[in-house]
């Protein structure tokens, strides 16, 4: 007998979990028909990417596409683009999908939603054709044409709303592009939901040594078509002139379709599933439309990250097509780059954990990311926060040079192993002078953070 599963959303959630239901289900000797359905006319490609396919370090969209339309239907996907499901009939067991030709009910067996996230766009910024996101291809290409223009309509300055790893993505892209780049947000630095402020500071002036002038505790009110260019109003009374605004202040689970069939959704008002990504009976969800359970927080947060799609999509497709799999969740591990400055975090922020009442210390470190004396010494900043009594590590940040970021990894990997500062501090870590000192800053950091725990 031939199961269908229905996917929802083809990029990296429904598609990994669309490949691995075939093939989990072929080597079980199951027949299943798998159909993908695309609002747009894009699959598989690197969100993430994207603002340095703008600055032009990515020469083209190709070159962000992990697998195309025509690769997927080659494997035995049934891959329909342009097509908008507009409602799940869970009694029924049918979408109901919307195409140029009309509409019309699909059955299934088992659905996956793979709907991922959507970008927060205030009023003040709907109907304003100066303002764009930077978050699909399409958006992309519209930057990169509007970039690229000959005809007296490129942008010479640009306002980025929103100090975020968007944010601060898309001032980096524009000013490499060598375009006038003003970032403003309403944190006293950027960064402000991921780093500590002192972090936040360094990240400031990587964006400000590339030629980025950035505007904090600033929040945008309103925008006004002017001129030929746009006057972005502020709470503050100030405002700032551009001739195209970058839209970057944040994403929110697309999830119209699952709480209008009444799939119950979490503190974050993103689809909560179970280790196994199953929602309901024959549902499954992954990707950025879920929360995703948080190791250290010991709850369900909000990270939308490829990385979590790909795994969950990956863990929901194994169980699809018969086989057993459990996601493992985050530690909220990410990385960045601010310019020269490498940034990058993992774990909790002591201002996040002193609200959940833990008794909690945390240090700083100056190093460098090589040897002093090396010429590839560049300096580099770690701070650690650990919980008094129990030793445990709970998070860190990394900003620095050449090097730094990638090191957020050893204390990603200790958190997902509950190991203790005085355990990193410890641990045998790689040594060379062109690549750490003798006693690397993460280790550092993290037996000065012991000593006080």
């Amino acid at each position: 007998m031939t199961r269908r599963l229905v996917v929802i959303g083809a990029d990296a959630a429904g598609m990994s979990a669309a490949s691995q239901a075939l093939r989990v289900a072929a080597k079980r000797g199951q027949e299943l028909e798998v159909i993908a359905l695309e609002s747009t006319d894009h699959v598989s490609y690197s969100q993430c990417g994207i603002p340095y396919w703008v600055a032009g370090d990515v020469e083209s969209a190709d070159a962000l596409v992990a697998r195309t339309a025509d690769q997927h239907r080659a494997n035995g996907i049934d891959l329909r683009l342009g097509s908008t499901v507009t409602e799940l009939d869970l009694d029924a067991r049918a979408v109901v999908v919307r195409t140029d030709a009309g509409s019309e009910r699909v059955g299934f067996d088992e659905l996956m939603i793979g709907t991922g996230a959507e970008p927060i766009v205030p009023d003040w910024a709907r109907g304003v054709p100066a303002v764009m996101q930077l978050k699909t291809l399409d958006d992309g290409t519209a930057w990169r044409r509007l970039l690229a223009a000959t005809d007296g309509k490129a942008p010479e300055r640009v306002l980025v709303v929103g100090g975020g790893f968007i944010g601060v993505e898309a001032a980096e892209s524009f000013a490499k592009r060598g375009v006038r780049t003003l970032l403003v947000t309403r944190s006293d630095e950027p960064m402000a939901h991921s780093l500590d402020p002192a972090m936040g500071a360094l990240v400031r002036r990587g964006l400000e040594d590339l030629g980025v002038e950035v505007v904090t505790g600033v929040e945008v009110s309103g925008l006004e078509q002017r001129d030929g260019g746009i006057s972005a109003a502020c709470v503050s009374g100030v405002e700032h002139q551009a001739d195209a605004v970058a839209l970057a202040i944040g994403v929110r689970p697309r999830v119209a379709l699952a709480r209008a069939a009444g799939l119950p959704l979490g503190e974050h008002d993103g689809l909560v599933p179970d280790d196994t990504q199953r929602v309901a009976d024959g549902v499954w969800a992954a990707g950025d439309c879920c929360e995703v359970w948080d190791r250290v927080l010991e709850q369900h947060w909000y990270t939308p990250l490829g990385t979590h799609a790909n795994k969950a999509g990956k863990v929901a497709g194994t169980n699809i097509g018969g086989g057993s799999a459990r996601f493992a969740g985050s530690v909220g591990t990410a990385i960045t780059r601010a310019g020269a400055a490498e940034v990058a975090r993992t774990g909790v922020l002591a201002s996040w954990a002193r609200e959940r009442g833990w008794d909690v210390d945390e240090v700083s470190v100056e190093s460098t990311t090589a040897a002093g004396y090396m010429p590839e010494a560049d300096p580099i900043t770690v701070r650690v926060v650990g919980e008094r009594g129990t030793g445990r590590l709970l998070g860190g940040q990394i900003v620095g040079g050449r090097g730094a970021g990638k090191r957020i990894d050893v204390l990603a990997m200790a958190l997902w192993s509950g190991l203790t500062a005085a355990d990193v501090a410890e641990a045998d870590l790689a040594y060379c002078p062109p690549f750490s000192p003798t006693w690397d800053p993460v280790a550092i950091a993290c037996k000065k953070l012991a000593a006080t725990l």
